[in-house]
């Protein structure tokens, strides 16, 4: 905790800093934000990803807690220096990150496949039903002259 709060003081500092170098309404400085959230976001995830064994890095609820405070970190910093979140460099920030961290993770928890039987089977079956029955009764119906002028 106490680390966390110390690297959260720094962070506030460069930042008060940065804000103070910079002209006043430059807006952001891509280049020096891309440098903070690689010098202070970063460290941090990779120490807390560093504490977790590699077999847990593929595991969402043990990855989360690291992943939300790097996502956060990049929040904050984005908004001290004034610069839109996300934008192109945390997309590929985060790519970097991803390919680094998470490239050997399987996607099968995320992957799409059809639904139960149960639930298919009448999708399927009703509408088959109602459309032969429709060409059932046209067919009655075309079959049947009284009334038609």
């Amino acid at each position: 905790m106490a680390l966390e709060c110390t690297s959260l003081v720094k962070v506030g500092l460069v930042l008060f800093v940065a804000a103070h170098v910079l002209p006043l309404g430059s807006g952001c400085h891509i280049g020096l934000y891309e440098m903070m959230i690689n010098e202070h976001c970063l460290p941090m995830f990779t120490k807390d990803m560093g504490t977790l064994d590699q077999g847990l890095w593929c595991s969402w609820p043990d990855t989360l807690k690291p992943y939300e405070e790097l996502t956060n970190c990049t929040y904050v910093v984005a908004l001290g220096m004034d610069c839109f979140w996300p934008n192109h460099v945390i997309d590929r920030f985060f790519m970097d990150v991803h390919r680094l961290y998470f490239h050997g993770c399987a996607a099968t928890g995320r992957l799409l496949h059809d639904p139960a039987v149960a639930i298919l089977g009448p999708f399927i079956g009703v509408p088959v039903l109602v459309t032969l029955l429709v060409t059932a009764l046209v067919v009655w119906r075309s079959k049947r002259t009284e009334g038609v002028l």
